[in-house]
């Protein structure tokens, strides 16, 4: 086994998303990681094709709040119907049509996403965008979140992998996905003007000031959960975040402005004044007050050391290099956050080209190394979410806001192995299984154990052997 050679299944593997079906392995694999850089397209012409229904998410919820209105229903059971995992029980026609129509828009995206990646020339950027992705996770679980959450990746992840960390943080964070999905769009300042009208209407209802977006930006998207930040902090930012809800609810249209992250901002429902988050004083400027805190936290010593820490695992095993976790965090804070130069600075650290494999293959990911190393491509928006709902893992449906986990002992139990033997043997009985033992080779350059050629040389077809190498060590890890 020759070094270069297990290099180059490194990069193809562990960086990227594995070999396309066809494709030789590189004869520079560090060179050939940085060029990706270049080839990656933040905007494919898949995504430009694409039909932006995001206006459909605020129509829903209206549509909610008249029917709960007509009903003479309470603003606090209209909040409850909200949180169930059967919202559309007992809604009107119209209503439940909107919420089939979302469910049709959210499997087209999650192909789209899918097909993306198992096309892409810059594999190892697109497995960032998905890395960044699911940092900043929305659930497509709520009302409206389904014409959102592919908006989120495509608008507010892809056009800065390799830009600014703040500039990523500001657009993610302050998208109508993350507003919707963190109940911030319901998010009303205690002393705001528009809470002083409904006392003196005496008005009653849930409407108040909401912190889960401000808890979950400082504790899963920036300083992290030893970060340095108190209780006090995240009250003081959640009142800075007050006015900031999404477009397209009529109540409110008027009053609403709208922002560069598609958001919009309303200023009667902000809390006035000065706030403090982490000993700065940040003035009243209604919607940059927040923003100015995002930028500050963006930049933030504990946020270099959390990044570092999370990229460095995702990367280099579960109990990332200590060494690797310092080069990154040092890159972070020398330049600002410059995400380019942070994956530059992975690329290049020693810790991350050992050649024992260093990471469990997510489902998702290893559906897509599937599919490239087949040559399957292009499936349907039913048959892409199908697989991944067998395999546990689809797209946008983390089952809560940190993401889902990214470490081994979630992914490798029985079960959930068993049903990548059974969708393996599905792909394989449809995709071309010639000159299957020089593919695996090409796929796993130097990395091929003697055990995998003796169970290939051993099937009894070609779509055997297929799918004994779909589930065969060397493409469970990476």
């Amino acid at each position: 086994m020759s070094a270069q050679t297990s290099v180059a299944s490194v990069a193809l593997n562990r960086f990227g998303y594995g070999i396309r079906r066809g494709a030789e392995p590189p004869g520079d694999p560090m060179r050939s990681l940085l060029r990706q850089f270049d080839a990656y397209d933040p905007s494919p012409i898949a995504l430009k094709d694409r039909e932006d229904t995001s206006s459909e998410a605020g129509k829903i919820l209206q549509m909610i709040r008249e029917n709960r209105r007509n009903r003479k229903d309470s603003a606090s059971e209209m909040s409850e119907s909200m949180r169930t995992s059967n919202p559309i029980t007992g809604l009107p026609t119209d209503v439940k049509r909107a919420y089939v129509r979302g469910g049709e828009v959210l499997r087209h995206d999650i192909a789209l996403r899918t097909n993306i990646a198992v096309t892409s020339d810059a594999p190892m950027v697109e497995r960032l965008v998905h890395f960044w992705s699911n940092h900043f996770s929305v659930s497509a679980g709520k009302p409206g979140t389904q014409h959102q959450v592919g908006n989120h990746e495509f608008g507010a992840i892809r056009p800065y992998v390799l830009g600014k960390f703040s500039d990523m943080l500001r657009a993610a964070v302050l998208h109508p996905a993350m507003l919707l999905y963190l109940d911030q769009f319901q998010s009303v300042g205690p002393n705001s003007q528009f809470q002083k009208r409904r006392r003196g209407r005496n008005q009653n209802g849930p409407r108040g000031l909401n912190e889960n977006l401000a808890r979950e930006i400082l504790e899963l998207h920036t300083l992290g959960v030893d970060g340095g930040y108190s209780q006090t902090d995240v009250t003081e930012f959640a009142r800075a975040l007050t006015g900031w809800t999404i477009p397209g609810l009529s109540r409110i249209e008027r009053f609403s402005e709208l922002q560069p992250t598609g958001a919009a901002f309303v200023r009667l429902a902000h809390e006035p004044g000065s706030r403090k988050v982490l000993g700065n004083i940040y003035r009243d400027n209604g919607p940059s007050q927040a923003v100015n805190i995002i930028d500050d936290l963006a930049t933030h010593p504990s946020t270099a050391r959390f990044v570092a820490t999370k990229l460095a695992r995702h990367f280099a095993g579960d109990d990332p290099p200590a060494g690797l976790v310092t080069r990154l965090e040092t890159d972070f804070r020398r330049t600002g956050g410059d995400l380019a130069s942070l994956s530059r600075t992975l690329i290049e650290a020693p810790e991350v080209w050992t050649e024992e494999p260093v990471k469990f293959r997510q489902p998702y990911e290893w559906l897509i190394a599937v599919l490239r190393m087949t040559g399957v491509e292009g499936l349907s928006a039913r048959r892409v979410s199908g697989a991944l709902r067998e395999l546990g893992q689809v797209p946008w449906r983390a089952p809560s806001p940190a993401g889902y986990d990214d470490k081994a002992g979630s992914w490798a139990g029985p079960d959930a192995l068993y049903r990548r033997v059974e969708l393996a043997e599905q792909i394989a009985r449809n995709a071309p299984s010639e000159n299957l033992m020089a593919r695996a080779e090409a796929a796993f350059p130097g990395a091929l154990s003697d055990n995998t050629r003796l169970w290939l040389s051993r099937a009894e077809s070609g779509a055997q052997g297929l799918g004994l190498l779909l589930v065969a060590p060397e493409m469970m890890r990476r």
